[in-house]
């Protein structure tokens, strides 16, 4: 499997988690030959709405988490938020 790195949208470093993996196929400059092993993608399975609403409700109550959240947005402006943290 080869995954292909290309630069963020914000800090320009490479974000391998949300880049899928390259097929194993002599295409692939980085192919090894293998029996029957297939990779074509990530697989992504259903989360129950219930348990999602209370881990995003939780984020919000834990001081720490919600403020690294809002370090991690996109459009976070606030440098103050940092010092806040614990």
């Amino acid at each position: 499997m080869t995954i292909v790195h290309k630069s963020g949208n914000i800090h320009k470093n490479a974000d391998s988690r949300s880049r899928c993996a390259l097929a194993n196929t002599p295409e692939n400059p980085a192919w090894v030959p293998q029996e029957e092993l297939h990779i074509e993608g990530i697989f992504v399975t259903d989360i129950g709405t219930e348990f999602l609403n209370q881990v995003k409700e939780s984020y919000k109550i834990d001081n720490n988490c919600h403020m690294l959240s809002q370090l991690l947005m996109k459009d976070c402006k606030d440098p103050s938020l940092s010092s806040k943290l614990d």
